[in-house]
């Protein structure tokens, strides 16, 4: 067999399995009522989560738990007291706003600490907080900022043409705090746990080439499970939207991640938030 195919081979059963997901749900889910691809994969990252927790539990230090903490209670929280954030319910029962807040927070939690861990084998995303890198923490977060405002509009114009209803401006405080859901929970998930989880398998195989490869596969996993009912109306147009929110919404935070530690993809990721819940979209 080719040398280079035998080093490929755990990144092209990855992404067949990430295919195969994919597909199957979507035609389940167009006979009989399935989880939401968002559960799935947050189920399989929690889960791989978990595991490398309980494996690596001798590297972590006291400020890594209390950074866990720190991140699931403020998403716990928050979620408490979320005006314009509305989830859908998790694995589909999970519903009312105290439900949400506790699963939510528990998830993040976990799934900081399993990021954490794979960050001291030198995984792909920093969480420069959990360093006590302070200063270029900070740093990341206002070039995240710098980088992200500019699409945020661009984010804001897109959503008025394509849902086709005017500008309904809402309460600021309530965007400034509502928006740190999806960018806390989705960063702390997507970019920081999948990606670290699937560098860890490919890192074993091309460790040259592992960090974007499996950075790229997470982006895109991240991008493609919010058109769950879109692929089943016309996945054409879901392949076709999800391209363009990879190019402008998922490359850069996916670049500020590894370049900048993860709270630069944090603070991207809010400000596309607080300026589309700010406008009513």
């Amino acid at each position: 067999m080719n040398t280079k195919i035998i080093k490929y081979k755990s990144f092209f059963l990855m992404t067949t399995g990430i295919l195969v997901i994919f597909l199957i749900r979507t035609l389940l889910a167009s006979r009989f009522p399935i989880l939401r691809l968002n559960d799935i994969f947050t189920i399989i990252t929690i889960a791989g989560s978990v595991v490398v927790v309980i494996i690596g539990f001798n590297q972590l230090r006291w400020r890594h738990l209390f950074c866990a903490l720190i991140f699931g209670l403020a998403v716990g929280f928050g979620m408490r007291f979320a005006t314009l954030f509305t989830p859908y319910p998790f694995l589909g029962f999970v519903r009312s706003n105290p439900e949400q807040a506790l699963v939510r927070g528990l998830l993040t939690s976990l799934a900081v600490a399993g990021g954490i861990v794979i960050q001291q084998k030198g995984g792909p995303v920093k969480l420069l907080a959990a360093c006590g890198n302070w200063q270029k923490s900070f740093r990341g977060i206002f070039v995240g900022l710098a980088v992200g405002l500019p699409l945020s509009l661009i984010n804001v114009l897109a959503l008025k043409f394509t849902q086709g209803h005017p500008i309904s401006w809402q309460n600021p405080l309530s965007a400034l705090l509502d928006a740190l859901q999806p960018a806390i929970v989705e960063e702390v998930l997507f970019r920081f746990a999948l990606w670290s989880l699937l560098w860890v398998i490919l890192n074993k195989s091309i460790p040259e080439k592992a960090i974007w490869l499996s950075g790229v596969l997470s982006m895109l996993v991240h991008n493609y499970q919010h058109f769950d009912d879109l692929f089943l109306q016309s996945p054409l147009i879901a392949i076709g939207m999800g391209a363009v929110m990879a190019l402008l919404w998922g490359i850069p935070p996916l670049i500020l991640a590894h370049r900048r530690g993860l709270e630069s993809a944090i603070s991207f990721h809010w400000i596309q938030d607080v300026t589309r819940f700010l406008t009513g979209f």
